[in-house]
């Protein structure tokens, strides 16, 4: 049968998710940093997606399709396990989507030198979750990865020049976030042209698994990459080899 139904331009598509969470039929998914329909099924046609779309990558079009399946597509939340404007955890929101920020050499002025120095934040992107960047930002070309697990920032106080100066920061907790970063990671890598690998991990034994994911990651990417494990101690010192 001839309906309505939406047409996604992956060119134009830049993976922010916004049109995921506008679809309340669950139609929509993240398909390599993409929007994708999953099935022409799911879809109503009704287009609740399209004003959501920030780059109008999003149309209808009157084709061929399978009719709309209400009852499948309530199995198909249901099966999910989430709710009816489903969210997804690679980009899911307009806080969570990709872009990169840039970074300038201070001004010196001719002014007093404070007491205290004023030190700059050294973050060059955004996001920053390793569960949230998408796997196709455009900052993770040609990058030195710093991949991180969060505690590092509060426990090392210098992370920001010592660490993240000139790196793509990723952080995770493998305990908190009760996943598997590897296969992630292992996309980012075979991706992109990775420069280098740092993995900054607190001295605990649960940090442990960030590492791991990375050994993991870099093997199944099959390419030979610079990298180096860092180990921080809970009283903010580096611990030695």
């Amino acid at each position: 049968m001839k309906r309505n139904i939406i047409k996604i331009d992956r060119d134009q598509c830049d993976g922010c998710g916004l049109c995921i969470q506008a679809c309340h039929e669950g139609a929509l998914q993240l398909v390599g940093g993409k929007a994708e329909l999953i099935t022409d099924s799911y879809c109503d046609g009704l287009g609740a997606c399209l004003p959501e779309c920030p780059q109008g990558a999003i149309t209808l079009e009157k084709r061929e399709a399978a009719a709309f399946d209400e009852a499948a597509v309530k199995i198909h939340i249901e099966k999910s396990k989430r709710p009816a404007i489903p969210v997804t955890l690679e980009c899911g929101c307009a806080g969570s989507r990709a872009r990169t920020i840039e970074r300038h050499p201070a001004v010196v002025q001719n002014i007093p030198t404070p007491a205290v120095p004023v030190l700059e934040s050294q973050l060059r992107q955004w996001p920053c979750q390793i569960k949230l960047v998408p796997v196709n930002a455009p900052y993770l070309e040609n990058a030195h990865l710093l991949i991180a697990a969060d505690c590092t920032a509060f426990a090392y106080a210098n992370i920001h020049q010592d660490f993240m100066k000139n790196k793509i920061t990723l952080i995770g907790c493998p305990k908190l976030d009760e996943e598997d970063y590897s296969e992630k990671l292992t996309r980012i890598l075979l991706n992109h042209e990775i420069k280098s690998v740092t993995v900054l991990r607190m001295e605990v034994p649960c940090c442990g698994g960030i590492a791991e994911a990375v050994k993991r990651a870099l093997m199944g990417s099959g390419k030979m990459i610079p990298w180096q494990l860092v180990t921080i101690n809970t009283d903010g010192s580096i611990q030695e080899d």
